[in-house]
Parts: C-alpha cells; sequence; structure tokens
C-alpha cells in the first residue's frame, strides 16, 4: 500500500472522529437543555468550524434549518469580534433573525478552541427557547420588535467569567426564565464539550492546528458535489406552488439552473413581503433550499462549507422569502419548511422519479400557553405556562415507497411524548391518533397525519399560538397521486378556528387539531390491491375510501383473493 493511500485513511479516520465530536457536542446540548423543544424534540444544530467560519462537520442530530443558517452565522461573529481578539473561555451570542438562524426565539453561540495559545477552531450550537417575551409564538406580530427581545452579537462569557448582567436581562424578560436560562447554559456546555473532544483527538493524532485536515475535509465535499451536480441534466426548470399565507395566499415560485458544477435558485416572482410575521430573512431561506437539492441531488456527502459552495440560492429583496429588517418573522418556518417541496418540484422536471410528493412540511407544533393578559385577568387560580409540543401531519409519498406518517419533513425534529407536556402544563391529552383516510391515494399512498384532542385539567382558558399551512391548499399530489388531506384547527363545541393567529380555548372546552396528509405518487388504481387491503385492516385507510379512491371492495374478512382481485363486498 502507498504513503498515499496511508494519508487517504489516516484523513479518513480523522474526519470521521470530526464527526463524532460535534455529534457528542450535539447530545450534551439536547440531554443538558431545559426546554422540550431541545430536550425532547431535537430542534437545536451543533457543528466545528475553521479559524476563517467555515463549518467542516455538523452533527446529524438537529434541524436543517439550525444547521444550514448556522453554517452562514459564525462569519457575522467573526466580523463583529475578530479571531485575533478572542481569548480562551470566551463565548458569544446572538438571537439575531438575519444573522443567526431566522427568528429571534433562536440563540446562536460560538466560542474559540485554543491549543497552546493558538485559535485552532470555532464550536457554533444553536438552540429555539420556550419564550423570548413579546407577543409569543405568533404571526400576529408587524414587526420584529413585536416579537420580543433581540439579542446583538454580543459576548455570554469572558475568558471563562459569565457575562450575569445578559442573563439578567433574558431572565427579566421572558416568561419561561429558568427554561431559558438553563438552555443557554447548556448552549455553552455543549461547546465546552465539543472543545475539549477536539483537543483530545488533535492529541492523539499529533496535529498542531486543523489546516490540512480542513483543506482536505472542504476541498473533497466540493469535488464530490460537483460531481453529482455535473452527473444532472443541464439545463433551467420553474415550479411555484400556492399556500395558506396568514390572510391571504402566498406564491412561492423558484427556478433551478444546473450547470457548470453548480445549481442556482432563483425566488424571483414569490409573493412580496406580509405585514405579518410569517416573513423568512434569506439567512433560512438558504438553509431549507440548499438542503432540499442536497436530499434530492446528493443525500450521503456531508454536510459542510465545501458541500454546500455549488448551490447558490438567490431572492428579490423585499419577497416572502428575503424579507429584510424590521420585517416580523417569528413564524419563518411557514415559509422555510415548504422550500424543499418547491425545489422538488423543479428537480422532478429534470430528474423524474427521484423526488417525493408534496407533504406538510410546515410543522403542526401546538405552541399553547396561558396567563395574565394573554387569556384574561388572572386570580391566581390558574397555572400561568408557555409549552411548544413539536407535532408533525403526514409526509408525501416517495417513488418507491409510501410516505412516512406523522413525521416531520423536512425539519426532522421528533415528536414530543404528549407525557411531557401533560407533566410540565396544566394540560391533558385526551386523544392522539393517525388520522384515517389524510394520506393523498395514489400508487404510493402518502402519509397520514394525526388527530390531537387538548384541554386544560384546570377548567381554564389557554390559548394556541396557531401557524398552520395545508389548511386551505393541501399538500399536492404527484405524477397522478391524489393531494392529502386538509388540515383543520377546531373547539370539540364547534367553532372553527383560524389557521393562523393566537387564539383562546374557552374553560371546560376542548381544542382539536387534524393535521393534513402527503401527496400520493402514481394513480390510485395502479396500487396493488394487496397493500389497499393491507392499509384497511391497519385502519390507516377506510373500507368506503378503498372502494371510492382505488377501486378495491374489500368484504367484511377484509382480504384479497389468491388472484390478486379483492373480494367483494358481503353487504
Amino acid at each position: 500500500m502507498s504513503n498515499e493511500g496511508l494519508t487517504d485513511i489516516r484523513r479518513q479516520v480523522m474526519w470521521n472522529r470530526l464527526l463524532a465530536v460535534v455529534e457528542e457536542q450535539a447530545q450534551t446540548l439536547v440531554r443538558t437543555a431545559f426546554s422540550t423543544s431541545a430536550r425532547e424534540a431535537g430542534d437545536i444544530s451543533a457543528g466545528v468550524f475553521d479559524p476563517e467560519g467555515r463549518m467542516l462537520a455538523q452533527a446529524v442530530t438537529g434541524t436543517p434549518g439550525h444547521v444550514n443558517s448556522m453554517a452562514r452565522a459564525v462569519v457575522h461573529f467573526l466580523d463583529v469580534f475578530p479571531a485575533r481578539e478572542m481569548r480562551p473561555g470566551d463565548a458569544y451570542i446572538t438571537n439575531d433573525p438575519w444573522k443567526g438562524t431566522g427568528h429571534l426565539h433562536d440563540f446562536t453561540l460560538v466560542s474559540p478552541t485554543f491549543v497552546d495559545d493558538r485559535l485552532v477552531a470555532l464550536f457554533a450550537s444553536t438552540t429555539h427557547v420556550v419564550d423570548i417575551g413579546g407577543i409569543g409564538l405568533s404571526p400576529d406580530s408587524r414587526q420584529v420588535f413585536h416579537e420580543g427581545l433581540y439579542v446583538p452579537i454580543t459576548p455570554v462569557m469572558r475568558e471563562g467569567r459569565v457575562e450575569e448582567w445578559l442573563l439578567n436581562l433574558v431572565r427579566h424578560n421572558v416568561r419561561e426564565p429558568e427554561q431559558v436560562e438553563g438552555d443557554i447554559y447548556a448552549l455553552i456546555a455543549c461547546n465546552e464539550i465539543g472543545s475539549d473532544r477536539l483537543r483530545a483527538m488533535m492529541a492523539e493524532y499529533d496535529l498542531p492546528v486543523l489546516d490540512a485536515l480542513g483543506g482536505h475535509i472542504i476541498e473533497a465535499s466540493q469535488r464530490a458535489m460537483e460531481a453529482a451536480i455535473d452527473a444532472l441534466p443541464q439545463g433551467r426548470w420553474r415550479d411555484e406552488m400556492r399556500i395558506d399565507g396568514y390572510d391571504s395566499p402566498i406564491d412561492l415560485v423558484a427556478t433551478v439552473t444546473i450547470g457548470g458544477g453548480e445549481i442556482l435558485v432563483d425566488f424571483d416572482g414569490s409573493s412580496p413581503v406580509s405585514d405579518r410575521g410569517i416573513n423568512c430573512p434569506m439567512c433560512y431561506t438558504e438553509a431549507y433550499t440548499a438542503f432540499g437539492v442536497k436530499c434530492a441531488v446528493a443525500p450521503a456527502i456531508p454536510n459542510n462549507a465545501g458541500s454546500l459552495a455549488p448551490i447558490r440560492v438567490t431572492a428579490p429583496e423585499n419577497t416572502i422569502v428575503n424579507a429584510p429588517p424590521p420585517a416580523a418573522v417569528v413564524a419563518r418556518s411557514t415559509i422555510g419548511h415548504m422550500l424543499p417541496d418547491v425545489v422538488f418540484g423543479c428537480l422532478n422536471q429534470a430528474v423524474p422519479g427521484r423526488v417525493p410528493a408534496e407533504g406538510t412540511s410546515n410543522l403542526w407544533n401546538v405552541k399553547l400557553g396561558a396567563g395574565h393578559g394573554m387569556t384574561g385577568l388572572s386570580d391566581g387560580s390558574a397555572t400561568p405556562f408557555m409549552v411548544t409540543s413539536f407535532h408533525s401531519g403526514g409526509a408525501g409519498a416517495r417513488p418507491a415507497q409510501d410516505g412516512l406518517s406523522a413525521t416531520p419533513f423536512p425539519s426532522g425534529v421528533r415528536n414530543v411524548p404528549i407525557e411531557i407536556t401533560e407533566a410540565i402544563t396544566p394540560l391533558v391529552i385526551w386523544r392522539k391518533d393517525l388520522r384515517t383516510d389524510s394520506g393523498g391515494p395514489g400508487r404510493e399512498r402518502g402519509g397520514l397525519g394525526q388527530v390531537m384532542e387538548i384541554s386544560s385539567r384546570e377548567a381554564a382558558p389557554f390559548g394556541i399560538f396557531a401557524s398552520f399551512e395545508r389548511v386551505h391548499h393541501p399538500a399536492r399530489g404527484r405524477d397522478g397521486g391524489a393531494p392529502g388531506a386538509n388540515g383543520r384547527v377546531r373547539l370539540a363545541s364547534g367553532t372553527e378556528l383560524r389557521h393562523k393567529g393566537f387564539q383562546t380555548i374557552p374553560a371546560g372546552d376542548r381544542l382539536i387539531v387534524e393535521m393534513p396528509g402527503g401527496g400520493g405518487i402514481g394513480e390510485a388504481g395502479t396500487r396493488d390491491t394487496a397493500r389497499v387491503a393491507a392499509d384497511v385492516r391497519a385502519g390507516l385507510v377506510t373500507r368506503d375510501a378503498a372502494e371510492r379512491d382505488y377501486g378495491v371492495v374489500l368484504d367484511d374478512r377484509l382480504e384479497v383473493d389468491e388472484d390478486g382481485t379483492a373480494t367483494a363486498r358481503s353487504d
């Protein structure tokens, strides 16, 4: 074996070790965080960067919106605090939506790693906090100033000493001070663990700096990404998608151009900026657009500065996907999570049969709260609280498989167990079931949504911060597949609720949330009858829907004849 071969093996081993370092960094954040968004749902990101701010490795644990926007955030920190001014034990923090990860509820923390007084790397991490003040997680906001405490890039630690004035400021501006402060300490802790593990790795492999390894990672990833792009058809394709918006529909329009080793995604033609809190900063648009491209083009290539470089994203300023300050952006995921579906619509024209149908995409998080001035005057008998419980509708059907049910794509966060929500709030979740017949019919069926029914065990009013999509414009099928079911939000008493904005559930009533389904792929009539019968037996499709949508008639035994045809109804 040549020496060069040994070098390549050594580099790959160290690269894998670096990935393990950032995964331990992320797991430290999850296991030390106070809020359910990080601890239960994994709505975080973690990564290591070179001293120039280029991302070398990201943890698998985390969301694309956090990781890919954080990948571009570290250079903003370096603009304010140049590497030459950093000292061991420093840490810097911000929740600036345009220099971080898109809205004020996300704190990003960056800290330097030194070996023998030399800066060798930067660790960064992000988490979504349960509250940041303002009007809460509702798109009712008109400007970012309504949405809570805005922390510019500032030190949170100086040479190992916490800036208590900053934490005191945060505590006095949020409704859940213990949870938010605890999450900030978790960010500090996870970066410190990352630094410790990196120094141990460098000592083990006798690496004084990461320059050569970092250069290899970025160059190899970029070459691999460019090769994957060059293997695609070269040209230009356009797609558009209409979604619900706040009080009027939003059009998302994308043109994908493939050529010269890069993919350009241009959102010219998309709707203008909104006067409500559903706007998307460019950093978040870039994050989910790049994720959609990588899913379809090169999912196996590690995500870092090199693999992201050949993906260029543009959008006219003052559009819904490139909203400048002081636009309201609290529910920026309403737009951002839809962007992979638009990208897939373009790529399906270039490489048919590679991408899924549209899914719910928008997270159907149940964001609930109660307290003085929010749900009425407080007499002290009801417990004030703020909670975000992560849940999702169905994903779109895949080219050769059904869509995943109750699965959050593209965010990748986990559903929060109902026991957790009940343990930290006065809420009771009476029902959490898959929503039968909600998956779009097709040769490959769309994933199912779910139904939740919630009330207060104190028989007190509570509020919902709704930011739901796919209520008026369902997830579309592909190649003849049917759309998924529309979402719905209502009270058990019969009142229909709006899909966006803060609303109160009266004392004694119950909130019912019916989540959308994903679109199907292929004509429903071509689905194997045995699979239809299996869906009926599993409770995913009703007998009536099997006959109506698939032309499959089942008897009371719900069986399929040996010749592959369904038996006739006995009734």
